[in-house]
């Protein structure tokens, strides 16, 4: 192969190992250093993504997101054709600097064109001012998370520092049941959640709060109008309770309602852009860790563009 010193074939057999195992143990069974099995692998992703790399210009309904690509405050900006279901771009950092890169590529035609952007609320402002003419949809998953996070934070204030009481102390290490979804939960951790719940009144009305907001965001409304309503309901009921840290979330609720509520209007995949993240963290998991960023974009193209890797068909 060109700029390697190895066979073409021994070139398609490490590059249809590097679509199964983690880089580090295709280097062992090769006997190969990890960066010249890497070098490999990027060079046929390379070939692999060829000329079907999405064009920007047919995109029409995106998914903006950001994942860690360190595990910490290193930062990947995620772009996914929510119709294809493919990445097509990937920043360097979040929010402003990772995403403006991309709609510059995009051009003022290719802007035009976008319908509508599922994001956070980190790339709803640049988001706005860029694609105007876009239909902008808060991500359900974000929502759910802030409520989680509030519970958590209402936790910690509650029982602050080290829990001194039982009460405390189990919370502390069966949190997961509180964050959880119900319906996920085994009989038994229910019955124990309902209990532990009713010894801290203003936990519970928290948690209930949060489990009806998801039965809200869960339900396939067809009178926006009462979704409407019903989110307005649960705005009014959080600042009922004077509970801080459900307040803000009811406060970013209130502010952004539109964007809430064209995730029930559009038939657009809305869970789309976590599963490409879950993937994301699963590969770095795998490979646990990444020192070349570019080659860890590659990867990422490789999991999550490449559904037909003709590197993956080679039969070994």
């Amino acid at each position: 192969m060109p700029g390697l010193r190895m066979t073409r074939r021994f070139f398609e057999r490490i590059a249809a190992l590097c679509t199964r195992p983690p880089i580090a143990a295709v280097a062992r069974m090769a006997k190969l250093s990890w960066a010249t099995v890497a070098k490999v692998d990027g060079r046929a992703i390379e070939l692999g993504l060829g000329d079907r790399v999405l064009d920007l210009q047919a995109l029409r309904w995106i998914g903006v997101d950001e994942v860690s690509w360190t595990g910490g405050r290193r930062y990947f900006t995620i772009v996914t054709d929510l119709e294809s279901g493919r990445v097509v771009w990937i920043g360097d950092g979040k929010g402003r600097p990772g995403l403006l890169p991309f709609l510059r590529a995009l051009g003022a035609k290719g802007r035009r064109k976008i319908r509508g952007v599922v994001s956070d609320l980190g790339y709803q402002s640049i988001l706005a001012r860029r694609l105007r003419h876009a239909v902008h949809v808060l991500d359900r998953f974000h929502i759910v998370q802030w409520v989680n996070e509030a519970l958590t934070k209402l936790g910690r204030r509650l029982f602050s520092g080290a829990p001194r009481d039982e009460l405390g102390r189990t919370l502390k290490v069966k949190k997961w049941l509180l964050l959880s979804a119900r319906e996920n939960l085994e009989p038994d951790d229910r019955l124990e959640l309902d209990e532990l719940m009713e010894l801290n009144q203003p936990l519970y009305q928290a948690y209930l709060l949060k489990e009806q907001l998801r039965g809200i965001l869960r339900h396939p409304w067809r009178y926006f109008r009462v979704l409407r309503e019903r989110l307005h309901r649960w705005i009014v009921a959080v600042f009922g309770t004077g509970l801080r840290e459900l307040e803000r979330v009811a406060h970013r609720l209130a502010t952004h309602l539109d964007a809430v509520i064209a995730g029930h209007q559009h038939d657009v995949p809305l869970g789309l852009v976590e599963a490409i993240n879950s993937k994301i963290a699963v590969l770095r998991r795998q490979a646990r860790g990444y020192r070349d960023p570019e080659y860890f974009k590659l990867k990422i193209f490789q999991r999550c563009s490449l559904p037909d890797n003709p590197w993956a068909q080679i039969v070994l």
